[in-house]
């Protein structure tokens, strides 16, 4: 829709100071933005301002639009995937050989398109670092588990990253995600082909003790709290099949509350069936703490309220940005992913490509429409927000839960800058301009 109302850039200030938040505040006040507290103080300080202007400029039914139907349906569907995969431990210690680790990173960057990146970084983090204990060089492995499961291999689905449920929430087809498929799959085989070398390499300068102790410590991969795949299934097909295209009348104005929220209903039952019918030893071993999920409540309430006004510029005045290539979106949402969450990043460039629409598509973009923007564009943003995601640590959530948990196990991560400088921009980068070149 085209916002006849010309809101000031201006109001879109509360939303940078919250992104910059994120972004510096671990870094400068760390112990004191550690608490949700005081995560959820910031966000509520932030959008109070925002939630005043809007509703004094008649924009009350954006602001509900925002927050009801988006985050609500955002935090319940992050909710469900957090609770269900803590409630599945996979435990074991097989031999660390590069074929075996690529094949654990291969069989993550599956698990991440069904069950969310964070669902299967957190799933497999604890499983990769046991497998590689007796191995003195494992930097490497720990960064390709951050950029194939904890970013790229969210790809193929409308569930594996945030970005692509929030463009799902937008009108695009939950099928849809799988045309990404070639995307997804020349990635993923180009990404672990990397680390097979790469493991090669530092597999060959391992002390042949330590290797020898590797073949000793073997124990069977195992799975524990299976019944959550039937859960993980649920969700699966509650997305997949409970929207406005399926049911038109959830998409009515006079649809009763329990319509509108059919989807989001069956997310919150099918989590009381998973955390009562799983034993608490699982989760226990899992490390399982509400603390993650609470703390992506308290930021994007924040993230989401603040957006909005933004979100309303951007449709407005998209034409005068000049960017009408998909390469261009690609390049700047992903830039933009890279320092900023790629949650919000992805809905900018979705509003950004839509004021194109209403104030004129240029020939080169004429072609089918999908979510009311043109099907090039579309994923070229999905492209850029989900896999640049994974050029720095705060790109995306679960990258820094990985290294914190690797760190913990003993394992030296690069700082910041240094992840950068000596894996992202010459690992990573070629591979997604690679990427562009050959699909956008």
């Amino acid at each position: 829709m085209e916002y006849t109302f010309n809101i000031p850039l201006w109001v879109s200030i509360p939303f940078v100071i919250m992104l910059l938040a994120i972004a510096v505040g671990p870094l400068i006040a760390g112990k004191w933005w550690d608490k949700n507290k005081n995560k959820l103080l910031v966000s509520l300080a932030l959008s109070i301002p925002v939630i005043i202007y809007m509703l004094a400029n008649g924009l009350s039914v954006n602001l509900v639009n925002t927050v009801v139907h988006d985050y609500v349906p955002f935090i319940i569907l992050l909710g469900s995937l957090f609770v269900i995969t803590g409630g599945i431990h996979v435990s074991g210690d097989i031999k660390a050989t590069p074929r075996n680790n690529t094949l654990f990173l291969g069989i993550g960057y599956i698990l991440a398109a069904v069950m969310g990146t964070t669902g299967a970084a957190m799933l497999l983090i604890r499983p990769v670092i046991a497998t590689n204990q007796e191995r003195k060089y494992t930097t490497h492995t720990i960064l390709f588990f951050i950029a194939a499961i904890a970013n790229c291999g969210g790809l193929l689905t409308a569930l594996g990253d945030p970005p692509l449920f929030m463009l799902y929430l937008r009108g695009a087809e939950f099928s849809w995600f799988f045309t990404l498929f070639p995307e997804w799959a020349f990635t993923g085989v180009l990404l672990l082909s990397v680390y097979y070398f790469v493991d090669r390499y530092y597999y060959k300068k391992e002390e042949w003790t330590d290797l020898a102790e590797d073949s000793i410590h073997q124990e069977p991969i195992r799975v524990t709290g299976n019944i959550n795949f039937l859960f993980l299934a649920g969700v699966i097909l509650a997305v997949a099949f409970i929207n406005k295209g399926n049911i038109p009348m959830m998409g009515e104005d006079n649809a009763p509350v329990w319509l509108g929220f059919l989807r989001e209903i069956v997310l919150v039952v099918l989590v009381a069936l998973s955390l009562y019918y799983t034993k608490s030893g699982v989760r226990k071993k899992n490390n399982f703490s509400w603390t993650p999920i609470t703390e992506v409540a308290c930021l994007f309430l924040g993230i989401f309220v603040t957006m909005s006004p933004a979100l309303i510029w951007l449709t407005n005045n998209a034409a005068s940005f000049g960017l009408t290539e998909p390469r261009q979106f690609l390049y700047a949402s992903g830039f933009l992913s890279s320092f900023l969450d790629n949650t919000p990043t992805a809905v900018a460039f979705y509003d950004l490509a839509r004021g194109l629409v209403v104030g004129g598509l240029p020939p080169t973009l004429s072609g089918s429409l999908v979510a009311g923007v043109p099907e090039i564009l579309l994923r070229a943003i999905c492209i850029g927000s989900v896999f640049f995601g994974s050029m720095t640590y705060i790109g995306n959530g679960p990258n820094f839960m990985v290294k914190s948990i690797a760190e913990e196990s003993g394992i030296k991560m690069p700082s910041f800058f240094a992840y950068m400088f000596k894996f992202s921009l010459i690992v990573l980068l070629p591979i997604y301009i690679v990427v562009q070149l050959i699909f956008i």
